[in-house]
């Protein structure tokens, strides 16, 4: 019996092939329900929603998704809901049809909410003791705060875990 013997060029493609092997990515494995994760605000601080006459403004909200049946996003459907901490009201966002990339089924990626204090948007009005949203400037009550729980659907109507933003201040002026 012959014993076979290997020249170093020979062991160089046995570890290459081996490198090139183990190199090739798997796409990643995720749950079938969406997953997202808070990333940041742009800032913490904005004057309220009240007139047009006041400067306009606005806070970006981050957070990354992953989903692993790739079924996230939906022109025509809610798929983002936004809940204001002070008083549970549901702001409504619609995340367009991602398409999926590479060989695997699941997706990933960021998404930012921008939100204004136009006063027609009432994403950031003040409240007072007692009283519901109001964007009425107030001496006695100068500022509010308040943080947003984010969660998102999707198109097999699987909810996502949710999220918090940190707490938001609001200028009463």
């Amino acid at each position: 019996m012959k014993s076979m013997s290997f020249t170093p060029f020979t062991y160089w493609i046995l570890a290459t092939t081996l490198i090139l092997t183990e190199s090739c990515s798997r796409p990643p494995e995720f749950p079938d329900e969406p997953v997202i994760e808070y990333i940041g605000l742009s800032k913490n601080t904005i004057i309220q929603s009240r007139s047009s006459q006041l400067p306009q403004d606005t806070i970006e909200i981050s957070f990354k998704f992953t989903d692993g049946d790739g079924n996230l996003g939906n022109a025509d459907s809610v798929n983002i809901l936004l809940t204001d901490s002070r008083d549970g009201f549901n702001h409504l966002f619609k995340i367009g049809e991602i398409p999926q990339l590479g060989a695997g089924r699941g997706i990933q990626g960021n998404i930012k909410l921008s939100l204004t204090n136009r006063s027609d948007t009432r994403y950031f009005c003040c409240t007072f003791p007692n009283t519901r949203l109001t964007c009425i400037a107030s001496t006695n009550f100068p500022k509010d705060s308040l943080y947003y729980s984010i969660k998102i659907k999707d198109r097999a109507g699987n909810w996502s875990n949710t999220i918090k933003t940190e707490n938001i201040t609001i200028l009463c002026q």
